[in-house]
């Protein structure tokens, strides 16, 4: 087992930005563990794919333990799962409540806390969180609490983790998009959710995965929130 190879764990791989992303670092030659609720297991030696829901927490230990098992090492972790639930505050339910909390927050905490334990070993990693550019630039006609709530807390635990680890070879960073074409928004909604941003139309998944990747080579960078929203968190 060779270990120089550097490794990235990615979560919500199996669609969308996730897939994309686990495309991405094995084009940059990173193996990847990729984990997904519903992840098909890959035919690629380099791709180790963990079927789990990441609000459980044996996911996570499964998750980092199957990575160590099978390459040895864990450089990056990209916290890209997450679920958004648009309701009018008052009629959030108490299931819609801790769906949230366990998968953007628990999820991200629990896997975070098993890889950073592992970056700390090696003296070097990165950790990057997806979140939402909502919780810097509330829209009207978007409610979007439980969204601000749990991403807004992982925007403020980036800086914190980055400030921990600084001194440590690890940094923590962010990425806040706007409203990117995904499998999550049907095609006839596309012109509607475009006039949202300042530049008059949605992002590509592509525009989330170069962000990730500028930030993996930002060697100076840590404790960044990259806003990638079409001018959202400026202003209208």
């Amino acid at each position: 087992m060779g270990t120089e190879q550097k490794v990235a764990v990615i979560t919500g791989a199996s669609q969308g930005i996730g897939a994309a992303l686990v495309k991405a670092y094995r084009d940059r030659n990173y193996r990847v563990v990729a984990t997904a609720r519903s992840i098909k297991p890959s035919n690629d030696d380099d791709v180790l794919s963990v079927a789990g829901d990441i609000a459980d927490p044996k996911t996570a230990e499964r998750v980092i333990a199957e990575a160590m098992g099978r390459f040895g090492r864990i450089d990056t972790l990209v916290n890209n799962a997450g679920i958004f639930i648009a309701k009018p505050f008052t009629q959030y339910t108490e299931a819609d409540f801790a769906g949230a909390l366990a998968i953007n927050v628990g999820g991200f905490f629990r896997i975070t806390q098993l890889a950073i334990a592992e970056m700390e070993k090696q003296g070097s990693g990165h950790v990057v969180q997806v979140t939402t550019s909502l919780v810097d630039h509330a829209i009207d006609g978007v409610p979007s609490v439980l969204a601000s709530l749990t991403k807004g807390g992982l925007n403020a635990a980036t800086k914190s983790l980055a400030i921990e680890y600084a001194k440590r070879g690890i940094r923590v960073n962010a990425v806040s998009p706007g409203i990117i074409k995904t499998p999550m928004h049907p095609v006839e909604t596309h012109a509607a959710l475009g006039a949202l941003h300042p530049v008059g139309h949605m992002g590509e998944i592509k525009d989330i995965v170069d962000a990730v990747l500028y930030l993996e080579g930002a060697g100076f960078v840590t404790g960044e929130i990259l806003h990638v929203d079409g001018g959202q968190s400026a202003g209208h």
